[in-house]
């Protein structure tokens, strides 16, 4: 029996396995902080054979919460993930699992490859629309990609969407991986529509150093991009301080943050209601959005999500404060869970890839419904 971790994003402590009955592992903090959540390990073992395994100290992880009702995500080609049943007792998750093939991959969720965000890159660059560049690089030599897609004019809105500003967030990627495929569909009328009154600024990965590191929150060096964008420095965070410079170049009439939560099994949104500056030309926007979601898919829901700041006390070094009062635009982070989108619960695959691109899908036609409030 062997336990691997020696993958792209792996990331797991062996503290015992000696026997396939009692497998102990802990989950290793994000380089130079005590940020601990994601995990993604691959096991090679007898198949047809029970491994009961046990993830210790997870009272002292990240988010604690966020271990309770999840289940672990597992596949055997790294292509399909499955849920695998699992119990939380407030610091220990453990499982079984009975592998039918010698190898089997496990993860807090699907991971999304450096290698598939390639391919997204290059294969959404072959579309006549779209344009691929690099704005910079990161700490550890990772290129910082940007599509931008539509010809640019004076009468055009700019829309920017930024994922994985949190790398173990991947939904976020599997996410705008369906957006793009919407957009750059020459069949879909959504897609070409909004091309003819809108530029679309994406960058799918903002954080690839921690990606590859298999980091949950931070980037290379242990910051957390999502506190940096009053300040950002080519020093500590150039992720922020590239994108902020083209934002500021092209401005941003409406900004979409893609993330993930931990702890709260919904798809829900966060406004920029505490910014200094935000009115009720603002409010209007931001509920016309949230309703062309509620309207066009059910995986969307506005009754549960974070506590709204108060006014004025927006923390406006979160990315999309910062847009939101910089611009003074529509700007949301999006969120998705780790867990399932309960009211819509899948036992087998909980929420998935395929439900974060079909989300994407879905927020691109949020997005043409809007246009025309920004």
């Amino acid at each position: 029996m062997k336990i691997l971790s020696n993958l792209e994003s792996g990331n797991i402590n062996i503290v015992k396995a000696e026997s396939p009955d009692d497998i102990r592992l802990t989950i290793p903090a994000d380089n130079q902080t005590d940020i601990a959540q994601w995990f993604h390990f691959r096991l090679e073992s007898v198949k047809q054979q029970p491994h009961s395994f046990s993830i210790l100290n997870l009272a002292n992880s990240a988010y604690p919460e966020g271990w309770r009702g999840y289940d672990v995500v597992a596949s055997y080609d790294r292509e399909e993930w499955f849920r695998i049943p699992s119990e939380f007792d407030g610091d220990t998750l453990t499982f079984t699992a009975i592998p039918e093939c010698s190898s089997m991959y496990f993860a807090y969720f699907a991971p999304y490859s450096y290698d598939r965000h390639q391919d997204l890159l290059h294969s959404a660059q072959t579309h006549p629309a779209c344009r691929l560049e690099t704005l910079g690089t990161t700490l550890d030599n990772n290129d910082i990609s940007l599509l931008t897609i539509g010809e640019p004019s004076e009468d055009k809105k700019n829309i920017w969407v930024i994922g994985r500003q949190h790398p173990g967030e991947t939904m976020a990627e599997w996410f705008i991986e369906g957006l793009l495929q919407r957009l750059l569909d020459e069949t879909d009328t959504v897609g070409r529509a909004l091309l003819d009154h809108a530029v679309i600024h994406v960058v799918p990965n903002m954080n690839p150093d921690g990606s590859i590191r298999g980091h949950l929150r931070t980037n290379a060096i242990g910051v957390n991009l999502n506190r940096e964008w009053q300040t950002p420095s080519v020093e500590r965070s150039p992720e922020v301080f590239f994108v902020r410079e083209r934002m500021l170049e092209t401005g941003v009439d409406m900004f979409l943050d893609i993330h993930g939560d931990e702890a709260i099994p919904y798809n829900f949104v966060a406004g920029s209601e505490g910014i200094p500056s935000y009115d009720n030309e603002l409010a209007t926007k931001e509920a016309f959005f949230k309703q062309a979601l509620l309207t066009i898919t059910p995986e969307f829901q506005d009754e549960f999500g974070y506590t709204k700041d108060e006014p004025g006390k927006a923390n406006l070094t979160v990315g999309s404060n910062w847009v939101a009062e910089q611009f003074k635009c529509l700007s949301y982070t999006v969120e998705m869970p780790f867990k399932d989108h309960i009211s819509r619960a899948d036992s087998l695959y909980g929420w998935s890839p395929d439900r974060s691109v079909a989300f994407g899908h879905d927020t691109l036609a949020a997005i043409w419904a809007t246009l025309d409030k920004l």
